[in-house]
């Protein structure tokens, strides 16, 4: 038997799925009987080391099993003298992921709720309406560096140079997801992102691709769908592409961990074909969809080891 992890993170990545997630673990705390925390706070990711101090000495008191949830970048538990929780998370193409963030604030989703007005209730009519390309050709701040620079810092840290982007950023980054994530997870391969936590994490997890795949849950989470989302130009998403080639960098470093874990428990799945990849970036990454035998290391074994960290 795997040992019982009662300490579970989920740091989620905004406009990554993070809510159909949430909606799912509501779903799933009632059904098995942990502790579902959330945060109210949405905006405030980076912290002091007092607010880190004092938010991990609240995690860590919270009734367990616990699974906590909150937009807030990587903490590291161990140097505050706390136990290292199970990280788990979900990223996404970094130009969709962007996208889906620049006009959910400005026209929200379908649950018609005006969330978006209250979200950017102070946001100027001719911000709220500015073209997507004009935003990126004319360098406004919002579809630039340092902004683009979203999804690494919630893996690398804390550190003032977490939100810097360049090379020391993106590998600390690399060595947290290898160090202190049991899993991160594609959102373009949701249902095999749960199906590898629903293996590693069955007490918090068991049954949740039958409840995905309920046709009265997936109503709802039609709902979070952004609406008037449109693409950018190719010219404009080239220049996406080229200021965010560190997110890039790190989003297929990722992405080819996820394919060999899946490889790793035997999972053959059906992906939908990717887009095509700007050739200025690193080259494709080892397509890992056929199962294979893996002598050398038990799975059990592995997973025993990562609860351990």
């Amino acid at each position: 038997v795997l040992p019982f992890p009662s300490q579970v993170f989920f740091n989620r990545v905004g406009k990554c799925g993070s809510r159909t997630v949430v909606l799912l673990l509501r779903i799933l705390s009632e059904k098995h009987g942990f502790n579902l925390v959330t945060s109210d706070i949405h905006n405030k990711t980076r912290l002091t080391k007092n607010e880190q101090m004092e938010l991990i000495k609240n995690i860590s008191t919270a009734e367990q099993p616990y699974l906590f949830t909150r937009h807030v970048h990587f903490l590291n538990f161990s140097r505050f003298g706390g136990d290292q929780p199970v990280y788990i998370n979900i990223i996404r193409d970094p130009v969709n992921r962007f996208l889906s963030n620049y006009f959910f604030r400005r026209f929200g989703d379908w649950r018609g709720e005006q969330n978006h007005m209250i979200r950017t209730p102070n946001m100027r009519q001719e911000e709220r309406y500015l073209d997507i390309n004009v935003c990126i050709l004319e360098n406004y701040p919002e579809c630039s560096n340092p902004r683009l620079f979203y999804i690494i810092p919630y893996f690398c840290g804390q550190h003032p140079r977490c939100r810097e982007p360049g090379e020391w950023a993106l590998e600390r980054a690399k060595l947290n997801v290898n160090e202190n994530f049991l899993l991160v997870g594609i959102l373009e391969e949701l249902e095999d992102v749960l199906l590898l936590l629903e293996r590693f994490l069955p007490h918090y997890f068991k049954d949740v691709l039958s409840i995905y795949k309920n046709p009265e849950h997936r109503k709802l989470g039609n709902l979070t769908v952004t609406v008037k989302k449109t693409v950018p130009s190719p010219e404009a998403i080239q220049i996406l592409y080229q200021r965010m080639r560190y997110e890039y960098e790190f989003y297929y470093y990722v992405k080819e961990q996820f394919h060999l874990l899946k490889r790793k428990f035997g999972l053959k799945s059906h992906i939908r074909k990717p887009s095509p990849r700007p050739e200025f970036f690193i080259p494709s990454p080892l397509e890992t969809e056929e199962p294979i035998n893996d002598e050398e290391e038990d799975d059990e074994k592995w997973l025993e080891d990562i609860y351990k960290r």
